[in-house]
């Protein structure tokens, strides 16, 4: 009985330092999300004030926009990645959103 009443609170105790741990990683993270958000608000408003409009989807490189328009979705993910070093998911995410605007998805 002593040993399972030992175990129960040693096991509690981690639960309680890992769930410690995660609220402080999690605080972390949403100071960086904030600061991030503020720095975004910025560069809107200075687009903004210098009349200048930013569209991500304005410029893309010749390999990919030739890849989306014969309908190659991976090639164009593939190139798009090898281009602007995206991870996979933001690449496909990008890719489909192109061929979205441009009526091919």
């Amino acid at each position: 009985m002593t040993g399972q009443l030992a175990f129960l609170c040693i096991l509690i105790t981690c639960v309680g330092a890992v769930l410690f741990s995660l609220g402080l990683r999690l605080d972390r993270i949403e100071r960086r999300i904030c600061a991030l958000s503020r720095l975004e608000a910025k560069l809107d408003l200075l687009l903004i004030h210098s009349g200048l409009e930013y569209d991500p989807y304005a410029h893309l490189p010749p390999a990919v926009i030739e890849s989306v328009q014969a309908g190659r979705k991976i090639e164009a993910i593939k190139r798009y990645r090898e281009e602007t070093g995206a991870g996979l998911k933001d690449a496909k995410d990008f890719i489909e959103e192109v061929q979205r605007r441009r009526g091919l998805a």
